[in-house]
Formats: C-alpha cells, sequence, structure tokens
C-alpha cells in the first residue's frame, strides 16, 4: 500500500467523520447560543436548564438524522472491505 493510498483512506475516514458528527454539533451549538442568550437576558443561571434541551434536541437529530448517517458510516465500510478485498 502506497503513502498515497494510505492518504486516501484517512481523507475518506476524517470526511466520514464529520459527516456524521456535523449536524449534532451544530444543533448542540445553535441550541447552546440560544439558551445562554435567555439565560444572560433573564439572569437564570441553572445548569440543566442548558443540558435538558441541548439532550432532546440531540436526541430529534439522532432520529432524524440516523439512518442517513448510518448509510454514511455503511458506505464507508463497504470502502474499506472492498480496498481490503483489493489488497489480497
Amino acid at each position: 500500500m502506497t503513502i498515497s493510498e494510505t492518504t486516501n483512506i484517512m481523507q475518506a475516514a476524517m470526511l466520514a467523520g464529520f459527516k456524521v458528527a456535523a449536524p449534532i454539533l451544530v444543533v448542540s451549538i445553535a441550541v447552546g447560543s440560544i439558551i445562554a442568550i435567555f439565560q444572560a437576558a433573564t439572569q437564570i443561571h441553572e445548569q440543566s436548564l442548558t443540558f435538558v434541551p441541548k439532550l432532546i434536541a440531540i436526541f430529534v437529530i439522532l432520529l432524524l438524522l440516523g439512518p442517513w448517517m448510518i448509510q454514511t458510516l455503511r458506505d464507508f465500510t463497504f470502502y474499506i472491505f472492498g480496498l481490503v478485498s483489493k489488497l489480497g
């Protein structure tokens, strides 16, 4: 296996990881920012006020985008197995 092939595999792995993690991170940051603004405006600094809405938002995103995330990871796994089968 050459350095170029290894680099392509690492690039594909990072891209798949970013694709799967990005929706969860974006929603978590958005919900956290909205709640932080609300807390700053009302001067309510309760720790559970940030945790529970983020947890619910992440759960909803996982329900909505879960099949797409699994498909992305499945495609990457097939890509890796295809490369392994070409080696042998």
